[in-house]
């Protein structure tokens, strides 16, 4: 359930980050394309959880956002000014999904001894289609940070960026570690 609330946040996100893409990036580098791809991604891992949810008896309209969920939701939202760089948005775009994707990814590692009723959900996140999606992300990230310390070196602005950047990045790991504690009832 806190999932399936978090990807609904985390859609309209997505959403901007297409935007500033749209608005931002030279087409012929296909950042359109890919943050689009995954966005289709995004309607299939809607529908779901809604089938699992019903699957193990969970009403997601009943269910209340915990805290980390909450604050995790609320910085997202915070992200999805226009004022907010491309590049920044995109590093966030890029960290979170990665986050989930090499977590899964790791549950699907030998010897991880992961139980069989969560085999579904690793693969289902830890693919390497998925792998492949977040890689593609990442490529746009550092091109677009690579630019950002380019225009530094040359005079131009830059610095700003990279210090956000980084800054949102490492609040992105923050707020991942209160999400997967939130899991375990740590949060």
């Amino acid at each position: 359930g806190q999932d399936y609330i978090f990807v609904r946040e985390f859609v309209a996100f997505a959403a901007s980050v297409l935007v500033k893409a749209w608005k931002e990036s030279d087409d012929s580098k296909g950042d359109t394309e890919v943050i689009l791809g995954g966005m289709a991604g995004l309607h299939d891992e809607i529908a779901w959880f809604k089938k699992e949810a019903s699957k193990w008896g969970v009403e997601l309209s009943e269910t209340v956002p915990q805290k980390a969920n909450q604050v995790y939701c609320r910085f997202l939202e915070s992200l999805m000014s226009p004022e907010v760089d491309y590049t920044v948005a995109i590093t966030v775009f890029w960290a979170i999904e990665a986050v989930y994707q090499e977590s899964f990814a790791h549950c699907l590692e030998p010897d991880t001894n992961t139980p069989p009723e969560l085999q579904e959900v690793c693969q289902r996140w830890g693919n390497d289609g998925f792998g492949q999606y977040c890689h593609s992300l990442k490529k746009i990230a550092n091109r677009l940070l690579e630019k950002a310390s380019d225009d530094l070196i040359m005079g131009k602005a830059g610095d700003d960026v990279l210090k956000k950047a980084e800054v949102e990045l490492i609040r992105v790991l923050e707020h991942e570690v209160e999400f997967w504690n939130m899991s375990r009832g740590t949060a």
